[in-house]
């Protein structure tokens, strides 16, 4: 048995005052039970990495209130505990789905009706149902790190732009890997389906919709760029949640790499970028379809970085997507 420090749970009552109080208020018309809440999370090595960290994975994921977590690095929690989401369902009695997966999680309170397998490092899925009997199908993401754009743009400004965006699928397989999830899915018959299809979770790479002209402006390492990741899902018929509810990439940038660290190891600037993000794909002919309501980012106020990594209250080096959903019926 495990006991937690009157250290620890001070910082885990600091976590609460950061989160808590500066959640914004869901916005439109739909109820409380037309709504489905979703949380895309790489929670960071388990939660290893920061004193406590698994408590304070417990703690965010408490006050954000999802109906479906997304998560990515749900790896063993140091010690004679199980992963991270594992212990996380445990400690709130949801249902989760890892797997053989060493890190890809999802968890949720609603029935689990199936649970569906693609790759161990780069997507798993369920198929869900609410008490008022919708359905939807949705998967824990997760692509190749290697080459990230951003830093290499910020290195080796002098590439051209088919130099640069050899980052995707030369330098990383990336592109390699969003295809083959898409192939998976169409060959499940997972794109066709009467029900919405959700898609979320760590792309390590930005969405061509916040590479603009708008924001190279603001960015100096960014280019206006087709993307092709992002640029793929798009042609697939998904829609960027966070992109539908706040569409302007100047004034909500929805930044989720890095709120732990601002320059890297060797003292160079942070390529600030929202990397983490959910996919929706309605059906053409179904009974309810979901539409994004509100989106916003924890942490909402980031930590200053002169507090040393493992005293961090926010225990990721990912920032935390919230995404709220209302369920709208289809005409007849």
């Amino acid at each position: 048995m495990r006991f937690t420090s009157p250290t620890a749970l001070t910082r885990l009552s600091c976590l609460l005052l950061v989160v808590s109080p500066l959640l914004p208020c869901v916005t439109g018309h739909a109820d409380e039970d037309d709504r489905l809440r979703v949380l895309v999370w790489n929670a960071w090595r388990g939660g290893n990495e920061v004193e406590s960290g698994p408590e304070k994975v417990l703690a965010v994921i408490r006050e954000a209130a999802p109906d479906l977590v997304l998560m990515q690095e749900s790896y063993d929690i140091n010690g004679d505990r199980p992963t991270l989401g594992r212990w996380i369902a445990e400690e709130l009695g949801w249902h989760v789905h890892q797997a053989e997966s060493p890190h890809l999680c999802v968890l949720t309170p609603m029935k689990i009706d199936a649970t569906f397998f693609h790759d161990p490092w780069h997507g798993l899925g369920v198929r869900v149902t609410d008490e008022a009997k919708r359905s939807f199908v949705a998967w824990s993401i997760w692509l190749d790190y290697r080459a990230y754009i951003t830093y290499e743009l910020r290195d080796r400004p002098e590439l051209t732009d088919a130099e640069l965006l050899a980052a995707e699928d030369v330098r990383s397989t990336r592109v390699q890997e969003a295809t083959a999830l898409l192939a998976h899915l169409e060959e499940a018959g997972q794109l066709e389906l009467d029900v919405p299809l959700l898609v979320g979770g760590d792309w390590n790479t930005p969405s061509h919709l916040d590479w603009t002209v708008d924001t190279t402006r603001v960015y100096r390492h960014r280019r206006a760029l087709p993307l092709p990741v992002s640029t793929l899902m798009e042609k697939h018929g998904f829609i960027d949640a966070f992109r539908v509810v706040h569409p302007n990439p100047v004034q909500r940038p929805g930044l989720t790499w890095s709120p732990m660290f601002r320059v890297n190891s060797e003292g160079k600037p942070q390529g600030f970028e929202r990397i983490d993000r959910l996919y929706v794909k309605n059906p053409a002919d179904g009974a309810w379809t979901l539409a994004p309501l509100a989106s916003h980012v924890l942490p909402v106020v980031w930590e200053p970085d002169s507090i040393p990594t493992e005293k961090r209250t926010f225990p990721s080096d990912h920032g935390a997507v919230v995404i709220d959903l209302a369920w709208v019926r289809s005409a007849d």
